[in-house]
């Protein structure tokens, strides 16, 4: 895109759903699939539909998570489940029925619910993309709505181009990063500054699978002879030695770059955490 050119984007963002109310309209398999997608954000979901048009894979998360997931075993009507809609922090209908689906559609935005109506568009405030999960790391991939299948394609290129070594990465970050607080408490500041500075040449130097590999006794280390004394010591120096199979491959060729990217990911992730 070039620098005069704006719009047709959406705000991709990270939203934190843990302990919001979130209704699912409909019981099928789309419905399974966004039960699916919520139910890892800690949310409250509660999904409106009769029992007998259930998918069986929703069937079992009911089951197998009693306390954050619950039937309302019935057919949405108008008269009686709209008002009711404003119980809820976020409404997705998954329906066969276009106009039930734009009449809870228009009756959300008139009250400031986010709501998302499937395979229709240009009735949603957002958009389901193709995510991949690694622990603490996620990546989503978005078409705007204009190629579902596309996204997965997309998809299945960058999950070639990952190692498997970045979830555990980003989460060995994350526990460095509360030690590091920790030792030097303080929010802005040049205490801040400095801890970002040094968390990002940590983050630059070490591979993926080298801060993935971290454990509680060369963290220590890490912190005493690297933090302390304003440098960023080798893996090697601490004693971190990776195996044949955990060493990255330089033959890897798909979507050149990612890892590289992935590299500096767990340095953004622990900025944002430091900010906060």
């Amino acid at each position: 895109m070039s620098t005069t050119e704006k719009g047709g984007g959406s705000l991709l963002i990270a939203w934190q759903l843990k302990g919001k109310k979130v209704l699912i309209v409909g019981g099928g398999e789309v419905a399974s699939q966004r039960v699916d997608s919520i139910m890892n954000t800690d949310a409250i979901i509660t999904i409106l539909s009769l029992s007998r048009n259930l998918h069986e894979r929703t069937r079992k998360f009911i089951s197998q998570f009693p306390l954050s997931i619950q039937l309302l075993d019935k057919a949405y009507e108008h008269d009686t489940d709209n008002t009711k809609l404003l119980d809820y922090d976020l409404v997705l209908t998954a329906l066969d029925d276009f106009e039930v689906s734009k009449e809870i559609c228009q009756f959300c935005r008139e009250h400031r619910i986010p709501v998302n109506a499937a395979d229709i568009p240009e009735l949603c405030d957002f958009y389901f993309g193709s995510q991949i999960r690694d622990g603490p790391l996620q990546i989503m991939v978005s078409t705007n709505g204009n190629g579902p299948r596309l996204a997965n394609l997309v998809k299945s290129r960058i999950v070639k181009a990952l190692s498997g070594s970045e979830g555990a990465a980003i989460s060995k970050v994350g526990v460095l990063r509360v030690k590091l607080r920790e030792r030097a408490p303080g929010i802005g500041g040049e205490v801040g500054k400095r801890r970002m500075a040094w968390m990002t040449r940590l983050c630059n130097e070490w591979s993926m699978e080298e801060l993935g590999a971290l454990n509680e006794e060369n963290a220590q280390r890490l912190l005493d002879e690297g933090w302390e004394n304003d440098r960023v010591p080798s893996p090697r120096a601490l004693g971190i030695k990776l195996s044949r199979m955990q060493v990255p491959s330089s033959s890897n060729n798909v979507l050149p770059g990612f890892i590289g990217f992935c590299a500096g990911l767990a340095c953004i992730v622990t900025w944002k955490w430091l900010r906060q």
